[in-house]
C-alpha cells in the first residue's frame, strides 16, 4: 500500500509486536489464481490459500464511505471473482443490522466506544478518513468560494441566522454578493453517522449549540419546521440540488460528483481551508495506537491544514460469528482493500491509512474466532 499522503504514525515496535506478516507477502497472496471454490479454508492456511476461495458477503451501513465500497467492491470482483454486497443505509441502521446479525458486516463513521464492543462482542476497525462538507445551492457561487466558520454555521442551523445577507455571514465573505434570500438548512432525516460528526464539530464550536442541541446521530433539528430532511448522503445532496438558497452537509464525494458548491471552512488553527485529500489526512495524522477499540473522532483538529470536520469510516464485525466463513470473507476483502485499494480511494479523495496502521487495525482480526477458537482468517 502506497500513498504520498502524509498519513497516522504508529511506532515500529508496536506495529511489530502486533503483525506476523508483511505486505509483500499480502501482495504475492493476492496474485493467486482464482478456482471456484465455495468452501473455507482451515484457520491456519496461508495466505495463498485464502485467497484461493470465492466469497458472497453483504454489509450495510454508512452512506459516507458508500463512494469507496462500491469501487473498492467492483474491482475486487474483477480481480477475484468474489461478490459484496453493500446496502447505504446509514450509520444506525448498520449497527443495528451488525447486532442483529442480519448481515456479515456492519459500517459507522460513528465509532462504537468499547463498551457498547464489549458488550455486544464485536470489534471495529477504520478503512479510509474522508470529510463532512457544508454545502450551498446559492446562484453564482462557486465551489469553495463562500467561507463560514463555526459559529456562523451553527448559528445557521440553530436557526439564529436565516438570510444569507445575514451580517455574520457577510462579514466573512466581503468580496461576495450574497442574496437577500431565505437560508433554506437541509439535513439527515436517518441515523447518520455523518450528522455524529457534524454535530461533534458544532458541538465544538459552539457553546450555544452545545447547551441546546448535543452529538447524536439523530437530533432534533432547530429548524426542522424551515428545512428539509433527506435519507443518506444522496438524500441530502439531492435536497441541497434542487432547492436554491439552501445549505446541506454530505461526504466529500457526494459533492463532487454531484457538482455542488462547497464552502471553505475556517478551522482550529485560524485559517480557510478547502476540503481535500491533504486537508482530510491533516486532521487524521494521529496515533491510532492510543485509541483503545481505535474509538476516535477527528473533527476540529489543531493540526494547520486540517480539515475542521474529517472523520474516519469503520467496519463492524462480531468476535465469535455464527458464520465464521462468511466473516472470513469480509476480513479477505477488507485485505485486499487495504493492499489494492489506495488509488481508488485517493480518487475518490478519500485518505488510506499509512502500512504501520493498516497493520495495527489488522492484527486486531485475530480476535475473530470460530467455536473452537482458532482465528478465522489467516494472514
Amino acid at each position: 500500500m502506497k500513498t504520498n499522503i502524509k498519513l497516522i504514525s504508529l511506532s515500529v515496535a508496536a506495529v511489530i509486536a502486533l503483525t506476523a506478516c508483511s505486505k509483500k507477502d499480502e501482495q504475492a497472496a493476492a496474485a493467486q489464481p482464482e478456482p471456484a471454490a465455495t468452501t473455507a479454508a482451515p484457520a491456519d492456511a496461508a495466505p495463498a490459500a485464502m485467497e484461493q476461495v470465492a466469497i458472497n458477503i453483504t454489509g450495510a451501513g454508512a452512506s459516507f464511505p458508500q463512494p469507496i465500497y462500491a469501487k473498492w467492491s467492483a474491482d475486487f470482483k474483477e480481480a477475484t471473482s468474489g461478490q459484496v454486497n453493500y446496502q447505504s443505509i446509514g450509520s444506525s441502521g448498520g449497527i443495528k443490522q451488525i447486532i442483529a446479525k442480519t448481515v456479515d458486516f456492519g459500517a459507522s463513521d460513528a465509532p462504537l466506544t468499547v463498551d457498547e464492543l464489549n458488550a455486544e462482542n464485536l470489534i471495529q476497525f477504520p478503512t479510509v478518513i474522508g470529510g463532512v462538507v457544508p454545502v450551498v445551492n446559492i446562484e453564482g457561487i462557486e465551489a469553495g468560494a463562500l467561507k463560514l466558520d463555526g459559529e456562523t454555521l451553527a448559528n445557521i442551523y440553530l436557526g439564529k441566522v436565516t438570510k444569507w445577507n445575514d451580517p455574520a455571514i457577510v462579514a466573512l465573505n466581503p468580496d461576495l454578493t450574497l442574496p437577500d434570500a431565505d437560508i433554506t438548512t437541509v439535513f439527515r432525516s436517518d441515523g447518520s453517522g455523518t450528522t455524529f460528526n457534524f454535530t461533534d464539530y458544532l458541538n465544538k464550536v459552539s457553546t450555544d449549540w452545545a447547551s441546546s442541541v448535543g452529538v447524536d446521530k439523530a437530533i432534533k433539528w432547530p429548524t426542522a419546521s424551515s428545512g428539509a430532511a433527506g435519507k443518506g448522503n444522496e438524500g441530502v445532496a439531492s435536497y441541497v440540488s434542487r432547492i436554491k438558497n439552501s445549505i446541506g452537509y454530505v461526504e466529500y464525494a457526494y459533492a463532487k460528483q454531484n457538482g455542488m458548491s462547497h464552502v471553505a471552512l475556517k478551522n482550529a488553527a485560524g485559517e480557510f481551508v478547502q476540503p481535500s485529500a491533504d486537508s482530510f489526512a491533516a486532521a487524521g495524522d494521529i496515533d491510532w495506537s492510543a485509541a483503545p477499540g481505535f474509538n476516535q473522532v477527528l473533527t476540529n483538529s489543531e493540526t494547520a491544514g486540517a480539515w475542521p470536520i474529517a472523520a474516519a469510516t469503520f467496519i463492524i464485525v462480531h468476535k465469535n460469528p455464527e458464520n465464521p466463513e462468511q466473516v472470513a470473507g469480509v476480513l479477505r476483502f477488507f485485505d485486499w482493500a487495504y493492499t489494492n485499494g489506495d488509488q481508488a480511494a485517493l480518487d475518490l479523495d478519500y485518505v488510506p491509512f499509512s502500512d504501520k496502521a493498516v497493520e495495527l487495525f489488522k492484527a486486531s482480526w485475530s480476535e475473530v474466532k470460530d467455536s473452537s477458537g482458532n482465528a478465522v482468517y489467516a494472514q
